[in-house]
Parts: C-alpha cells; sequence; structure tokens
C-alpha cells in the first residue's frame, strides 16, 4: 500500500472519532466541538493531499482510485447526518434536514448508478470531474463553517447545496453516456 492509500486510510479511520467528538459534545464539554473541528479540517487536508501525493510519485492505484471517493462519502455524508440528526448538536450548529437529503440523495444516485454500470458493462471508469471537486470543497467548506459556529454559516452552506444538485446531475449524466457507450 502506497502512501496516498494510507492516507486515505487515515481519513476514514477519523470518521468515529469526528462522530464521537459530536455524539458527547454538550455545553459543559464545549471543548469537543473544536476536537470535531480539528479532526474534520485534517480528514479534509488529507483529501487534499493524498491525490497530490498519488501523482507527483506516479502511484495512482486503482485501490485508490475507488478508496478516495469512498473516503469522501463516508466522511462527508457522516458529517451531514451528525449535524443533522444528533440530539446533543446545538441549534446553531444543526444542518438542515434538505440539506443533508440532498447531499445523501446525490451520493445514493453515484454509488447506485456506479453499480448499475459495472454490472451492466463488467466495468466501471471512475474519473472524478472537477464539478464534483468544487461539491466536495463547498461541502467540507460547509461543515467547517458549521462546526466553527460562524455567524453566516448559511452562506457556506447554500453553495454546497447548489453543487450538489449540479453534480448530482452531472453524474447521472455521465452514468448514462457511460451506459449507452455499452
Amino acid at each position: 500500500m502506497n502512501l496516498a492509500n494510507k492516507i486515505t486510510v487515515f481519513r476514514i479511520l477519523l470518521i468515529p472519532f469526528f462522530i464521537a467528538s459530536l455524539l458527547y459534545y454538550t455545553d459543559a464539554k464545549s471543548y469537543l466541538r473544536l476536537v470535531a473541528f480539528a479532526i474534520f479540517a485534517i480528514a479534509a487536508f488529507t483529501d487534499a493531499i493524498d491525490g497530490g501525493i498519488a501523482r507527483s510519485r506516479n502511484q495512482i492505484t486503482e485501490l485508490g482510485t475507488v478508496l478516495d471517493p469512498i473516503a469522501d462519502k463516508l466522511l462527508i455524508s457522516s458529517a451531514f447526518i451528525s449535524l443533522s440528526a444528533i440530539k446533543s448538536v446545538p441549534p446553531e450548529l444543526r444542518m438542515p434536514a434538505g440539506v443533508v437529503l440532498a447531499v445523501i440523495t446525490r451520493d445514493m444516485i453515484i454509488v447506485i448508478g456506479s453499480l448499475i454500470i459495472y454490472f451492466l458493462k463488467g466495468n466501471i471508469t471512475i474519473k472524478p470531474s472537477w464539478l464534483g471537486k468544487v461539491t466536495t470543497f463547498f461541502q467540507m467548506l460547509a461543515i467547517l463553517m458549521m462546526l466553527a459556529v460562524f455567524r453566516y454559516n448559511k452562506f457556506f452552506v447554500y453553495p454546497a447545496v447548489f453543487f450538489t444538485v449540479l453534480s448530482g446531475i452531472d453524474y447521472i449524466w455521465r452514468g448514462s453516456k457511460q451506459l449507452n457507450d455499452a
């Protein structure tokens, strides 16, 4: 396993610690919000560096091509769900349910669509789009702003939703194109 894949696995291993810091967050343990912020920021940073390391060292692997988007989806989905569903999370940190629905629906469409393409074609070309990368950036930024209790955090959530919907449509279009090319 190369360095980039190890970093991706590390990102996945951070997820339970992120969720736990929100689960045990209370007014008496307000420092746990900062812990959640730090863990998520580290995970977001590792997302930015693992691909760069793989490309710069010419170590792009099939495992990394599959594992990296899975790590992103697990991290982002767990963050949106946690910030929406965990009862100990205060109102100023709550992610609106519609936002969570948009993010989870898009990710489910991508995963189910990928499985359908794989089963029908016998293979699938996993190629991240610039729109998917922009979406991931805005989703991560929205989560960080919520955790930072930034007064205008909704101004970061709305672009995240916009790009989530837009990239969902793009992935449906690209998946349909892969199926039609078969």
